[in-house]
């Protein structure tokens, strides 16, 4: 059994943290199933902690608990996801807007090496690079637009979409078309037009979104 909480959390907390990791990275696919008894033995605890650590996975809508068979990773259906992104898309358009007026200097500058990174990783074909750097350029706009309920607002939606967006840069010409369509969101920011920006970032969610509900329909069609 683990001897102490590791530093920095509790031991439920670190449990919780890892599977969400798993769980955003595909790792845990939509419809993996995660006992109680299981958990605890993979991470050497208590079956306790890692019941909390379900709970808590539970609260966040990254599963599914049922009697009998412990946490089910959440498969979403379409008309769910469809509502989501509808939110996100005006959430982060207005955090890319806000972004125009607000980013530093600094954090522009990071913005465009972040979308050179990912250009290297579409070249290079290499989905998981781009993925991360996705993640990142993503979460730079919502720092730099300097609102943190909305930012909070937004990871949570994100967070419940996470397992399925790297599937989604395996589509067919998906990959190489969002990093054209950050490129016109970032040149905008760094330029502070925000109308602009409010718009490329509105057409990014809605095309990478729509891709990502056509994949949806395809699996549950498969289930």
């Amino acid at each position: 059994m683990a001897s102490g909480a590791p530093a920095g959390g509790t031991v439920t907390d670190d449990v919780r943290r890892r599977l969400e990791g798993e769980i955003r990275g595909g790792q845990l696919p939509p419809g993996a199933v995660l006992a109680v008894k299981d958990v605890a033995e993979r991470f050497g605890i208590s079956r306790t902690p890692a019941k909390e650590a379900l709970l808590q996975l539970s609260a966040a809508g990254l599963v599914d608990l049922q009697p009998r068979r412990g946490a089910i990773v959440t498969k979403l259906q379409p008309k769910v996801v469809f509502g989501m992104l509808e939110v996100l898309a005006v959430l982060e358009a207005e955090a890319a807007r806000l972004c125009a007026r607000r980013m530093s200097d600094g954090q522009r500058k990071e913005l465009v090496r972040i979308q050179q990174e990912a250009g290297r990783a579409v070249a290079a074909g290499d989905t998981a690079g781009y993925a991360e750097a996705n993640q990142r350029l993503h979460k730079l706009v919502y720092d730099g637009a300097g609102n943190e309920f909305l930012q909070r607002q937004v990871l949570e939606i994100r967070a419940r979409l996470a397992a399925y967006r790297p599937i989604t840069f395996e589509r067919p010409g998906r990959m190489k078309a969002s990093h054209a369509e950050h490129g016109v969101m970032v040149d905008a920011i760094v330029r502070g037009d925000e109308p602009e920006a409010h718009r490329a970032m509105t057409a990014h969610i809605t095309v990478g979104g729509t891709a990502q509900a056509e994949l949806m329909l395809q699996m549950s069609g498969r289930d």
